[in-house]
């Protein structure tokens, strides 16, 4: 079987503190590389942002998870309707991989290749802080790259909030206590 056959759309723990999880995202490879990094692009699915396309180069992430999916659900009390995050480009190479720090601590990668006319999209997520963040960090990834997997699609997907709750309650079954 090869890695196409088995994909899976939960993220898996590679390591302690390591999510790894995939999509197959319809191309072409440039296509899905413009909505990683591509400001208004990436704020369709994930958060806005405009990146310097240097390694080195710092760039804030801010999330309006409300403005993903109309409607956007409920949205958890103790959540902000906007959120900001400072990072900085640790890796570069276009339209293969993308790399940079997530906050002070954790870093996240993209790395994108070619499955015929689709793209295989491998997310990296690492250093995450503890068991409730894996779970938080993982419903998130999952939920955004449902929203961008739509988005590629010409599709749509369940209401933002809706959806990430389910999957935070999924995510906590599936990762070890």
């Amino acid at each position: 079987m090869n890695e196409l056959a088995t994909l899976d759309a939960y993220g898996v723990l590679t390591e302690p503190a390591t999510l790894k999880i995939q999509r197959l995202l319809p191309g072409p490879i440039d296509r899905v590389w413009r909505y990683l990094t591509e400001s208004d692009l990436r704020r369709q699915w994930l958060a806005s942002g405009k990146m310097e396309m240097k390694a080195g180069s710092p760039f804030e992430l801010t999330w309006k998870n409300d403005e993903l999916t109309t409607p956007p659900g409920a949205r958890p009390a103790d959540f902000p309707e906007e959120h900001r995050m400072q990072s900085r480009i640790t890796e570069l190479n276009a339209p293969h991989k993308l790399a940079f720090t997530w906050g002070e601590h954790g870093e996240v990668s993209f790395e994108l290749k070619e499955a015929g006319r689709d793209v295989l999209l491998t997310v990296v997520h690492k250093r995450i802080s503890d068991r409730k963040n894996l779970i938080m960090v993982g419903a998130g990834w999952h939920m955004h790259l449902d929203i961008l997997a739509a988005l590629l699609a010409g599709g749509t997907t369940e209401p933002f909030w809706d959806g990430w709750l389910k999957l935070r309650g999924e995510y906590d079954q599936r990762i070890p206590g």
